[in-house]
Formats: C-alpha cells, structure tokens, sequence
C-alpha cells in the first residue's frame, strides 16, 4: 500500500503532472523544466525528487548535465499503469498545450547561456 501512496503524492501536485507531461515529448534538465514551467529551480529540483523517488522519473549524467526522464515503470506496477494512462490523459488541456508548444524554443544552449 506505502507503494502506491507513494505514487499517488508524488502525482497530487499540478506542477509534476506538468513534468510528467514534458518528459513525455523530451528528456530535459532542471533549467529546461524550469523555463517551461516559470517556478524556481529549487522548486523543480523537488518535484523531481519526489517523482524519482515515486519511480516516475529517472536521472541520467551527461557531462555537465543532469537529464531527467520518464521511467519505463519497472520499479513499481502502480507508477507504470500511471504512466501509461497519464500518456493519453490532459492532453487537451490549454494550459499544458501552451507550454508544450513552446518545447522547441527552450534550449538548454540559451538558458544556460553555454
């Protein structure tokens, strides 16, 4: 049961469902995220905590970056069926339109100014 609560929280916020709804187009780092988003990088690095921890999110170090992706939900049955029902849910949400249209003009290159 602690499992599937687990999974639960980790989706009772707006903001990471949103993430889960990003990671779904591209991996992406926390300044990506944070674009997209509009909140504060200590704020993002949270969620993703808590999604990572849930076993909806992983990380992965490239360098200099820390990408984060979905996971395939191998790590739990109840973030995998979440997963794949959030893959066809909300996507007609405006609000979550929006910020996916603007997708192709968050690069990393020009927040991170590298």
């Amino acid at each position: 049961m602690k499992e599937f609560v687990k999974v639960m929280k980790a989706l009772s916020d707006i903001n990471r469902v949103k993430i889960i709804k990003l990671l779904q187009h591209k991996m992406m780092c926390v300044c990506e995220l944070r674009a997209a988003l509009g909140i504060a990088q200590p704020t993002v690095s949270k969620h993703l905590k808590l999604l990572e921890n849930a076993g909806l999110v992983v990380s992965k170090k490239e360098g200099l970056w820390v990408n984060y992706l979905l996971t395939d939900g191998n790590a739990s049955p109840y973030a995998a069926s979440m997963l794949g029902n959030l893959r066809h849910w909300l996507d007609q949400d405006s609000g979550l339109k929006e910020i996916i249209e603007k997708l192709p003009d968050i690069r990393r290159d020009l927040i991170c100014n590298i």
